[in-house]
Formats: structure tokens, sequence, C-alpha cells
């Protein structure tokens, strides 16, 4: 009888991570969310590309399918569409030659100012750095700062993992009730 729950509970790992495994192998659109943060501005961002458009190239690069970002404390939301060489860009490229990391990517996005039309403040990322420049002497840096990437878990990978912990549980209940009736 105790055999019994024990294979249950393996025969549910493999299953969860055999269908995991499954999924991570094809082609799919894949989710980062990225911070910035820089003496002048600080904020949140997400965006996705699609993993089987990557390039063939020395450094690979995919378009960019959604990306959003948005400053604290600006109500101005800033999208792929904003990008100043839209729909050539932003795009997504592999930094596995930078840091050696086998999922890591950066973004290539540059953007101009949209809350204050009156000035001349442009945006640039590309991979972990941000620079704020002038839109109308571009080689004029005003401030730096960091970009950090986050990937974004699958749906899949945490219904996997719940659902393990969940049986576990399930299953660890019933052992302690049915030991329980025995005493």
């Amino acid at each position: 009888m105790k055999l019994l729950p024990r294979l249950v509970f393996a025969a549910s790992i493999a299953l969860s991570l055999t269908t995991i495994d499954a999924k991570s192998a094809s082609a799919a659109l894949i989710n980062y969310t990225f911070t910035v943060d820089s003496p002048i501005n600080t904020g949140k961002g997400f965006f996705s590309f699609d993993d089987s458009t990557f390039s063939n190239d020395n450094i690979p690069e995919a378009l960019v399918k959604s990306l959003s970002l948005q400053f604290d404390g600006d109500s101005t939301v800033y999208t792929e569409q904003d990008d100043l060489n839209y729909p050539d860009f932003p795009i997504v490229f592999s930094t596995t030659y930078l840091t050696g990391q086998t999922s890591s990517v950066g973004l290539d996005y540059t953007f101009d100012q949209k809350a204050n039309l009156s000035s001349s403040r442009s945006y640039e990322i590309v991979g972990e750095d941000f620079t704020i420049f002038s839109s109308t002497s571009p080689n004029t840096e005003i401030f730096s700062g960091k970009i950090s990437y986050k990937k974004v878990p699958e749906p899949t990978t945490l219904c996997g993992t719940l659902f393990a912990c969940g049986l576990g549980w399930i299953l660890k209940r019933k052992a302690t009730s049915i030991k329980k009736v025995k005493v």
C-alpha cells in the first residue's frame, strides 16, 4: 500500500516535466520584464518575441512582437511603435557571447520622449545600457543607467509545478490519515 502513492507521485512529476520539456523545445513567444535604473529615470517594462525568428548571424536577433515601458511617476506608455526605426526595430539580440549564459538576451530600442514634446530628449536601450541623449545633438549623452532583465516563466511550467506540489500534499495528507486510522 505504501508503494502506490509513491508511484503515482513519481509518475505525475515525470509527466509534468515531460510536458514542460516538450513545450520548451518548440518555438514560442518568450516574455521578459525589464527594469530601467538611471539617476533621472526609473521604470519597468515588458517585451515578447518569437524565439523561432532568431537570425543566423554571429549575434542572433529577432524582432520584438510587443513592448511596453513606463517610467515611474509618468503616465506615458512607450510601445514598440515608438522606436525611431519602427518597423525594423526594436529588436532582441542574444547576449550569450557577452555573458556566457545560454538564455541571455538584450533589447535594442531607441525612442523620443513623449511626455514633454518641447524637450529634445531621446532614450536608447542597448543590452544592459540605458542612455538619455539630446535628439538635436545625438552624440551628446546627458545621463546613463542600467537595464536588468528577467524572463517570465511559461504558464506550463507554473501549472506543472503547482500540480506536482498539490498532488504531493494530497498524497501526504492521505498517508497521514491512513496512519491515524491504523493506530
